[in-house]
């Protein structure tokens, strides 16, 4: 059983939605990515083989609104759709869960599914890093709610 909220997590996903809803995703992703030490946030949408980036804020290119796909294999997205949980890899060169079973430059990773509005994952909501970040406790709670609202943002039909 998960957890109410607390009133600090109620004010960050509220103070998100404003966000959200006034200045839209890059600027949603924007603050999400301050709250971390990671270089990326970004959303990515599971296509077969492909892992598809729908948006991206890169904190050292804030005017990049989109980075690159990536093949499935050599992401740990692939992992967060296969295991259906959030995934933090604080330095996946000495973390035993991965090590050696991803091919990706990538070294800090934190990342949550996104379900679409029939439940079936959709794709992440991430931060991540090619270097290693300082370890500190991340927000996941705030994470979900965001993948939530940031799905129906960028499909409000409710279909990706």
């Amino acid at each position: 059983m998960t957890p109410a909220p607390d009133t600090a997590m109620l004010e960050e996903i509220g103070e998100f939605t404003e966000i959200l809803q006034q200045q839209g995703v890059h600027a949603a992703l924007k603050y999400l990515n301050g709250r971390t030490p990671h270089r990326y946030t970004g959303i990515f949408r599971f296509d077969g083989d492909m892992l598809r980036n729908e948006a991206l804020y890169d904190r050292y290119q804030p005017d990049l609104e989109q980075g690159a796909d990536a093949p499935m294999a050599n992401t740990y997205c692939s992992l967060v759709g296969r295991q259906q949980a959030p995934l933090e890899i604080h330095d996946a060169s000495t973390d035993q869960r991965v090590k050696g079973l991803i091919d990706t430059p990538v070294v800090s990773y934190c990342g949550v599914l996104i379900r679409d509005s029939h439940g079936r994952a959709y794709g992440t909501l991430c931060h991540y890093d090619l270097q290693r970040c300082q370890e500190r406790t991340t927000d996941l709670p705030l994470l979900e709610a965001a993948a939530k609202l940031l799905f129906m943002q960028l499909h409000p039909t409710g279909l990706g």
